[in-house]
């Protein structure tokens, strides 16, 4: 059994597509990161970068004691390779899927989520800020869009690099990306979207969807955090 610390965010959403498409039993433990539960110490024991994903996987290969990974990519390697699906098995396959997992972790999502922070949160709009990461998420959706020319995921079959990926360009609008721009990236799109496993990941999205992540009395939360934060969660001061 898998415990999944979760909250409908695009890295949260990466992990639910995997286990729904794998059918691998888990138990959804919602983690509010609009009223600061990510800095409970429970929750700070098995994720200290205190950010949702996290799992604990209560039987890990080979046996032994429980184990708890945080970091979306890095849920969904482990994931993989436990599961032996999702990942090729060869050393030419495998390299492809992980360099387009590692393209997302360092590239679209840090890109694609200060785009949509300093276009629709920050306090202080800054042009520049809302220039620079527009131009630099439409052009990491170039490369993902000349990427598929020529095959129908990012690494030929479907593969938890499209998992990585996915979530973050369902918020393609808040980010100002038009997916008719990128023809080959919008036929990615809606073949993944109509996956029953990704139908089966949203509906529980949008069940715990019930208000907004971001609210004037969440901003000091989501945004506001110093490494003092962390040591009063953890009794460090």
């Amino acid at each position: 059994m898998i415990d999944l610390y979760y909250w409908p965010t695009p890295n949260g959403n990466k992990i639910t597509l995997f286990l729904e498409e794998t059918g691998t039993p888990y138990k959804m433990i919602p983690v509010d990161i609009s009223t600061g539960e990510q800095f409970k110490p429970e929750f700070l024991a098995i994720a200290p970068n205190n950010r949702i994903p996290a799992i604990v996987d209560h039987a890990p290969a080979g046996g032994g004691a429980p184990i708890s990974l945080f970091e979306s990519g890095a849920i969904l390697l482990y994931l993989a390779e436990k599961t032996g699906k999702f990942i090729p098995a060869d050393v030419r396959g495998r390299a492809e899927v992980s360099q387009w997992l590692f393209w997302q972790m360092g590239g679209l999502g840090p890109i694609a989520g200060q785009n949509i922070y300093f276009r629709h949160f920050a306090t202080e709009k800054i042009p520049f800020a809302v220039e620079r990461y527009g131009k630099e998420t439409n052009r990491l959706y170039g490369v993902l869009n000349n990427r598929l020319a020529d095959r129908p995921f990012v690494a030929g079959d479907y593969s938890i690099a499209d998992m990585a990926s996915y979530p973050w360009v369902t918020r393609h609008e808040r980010q100002a990306q038009n997916l008719d721009d990128f023809p080959h990236l919008k036929r990615w799109y809606d073949a993944i979207k109509a996956r029953p496993a990704t139908v089966r990941a949203w509906a529980l999205a949008d069940k715990m969807t019930t208000k907004p992540i971001v609210t004037p009395e969440s901003q000091k939360i989501l945004y506001g955090q110093t490494a003092a934060t962390l040591d009063r969660a953890t009794g460090k001061t």
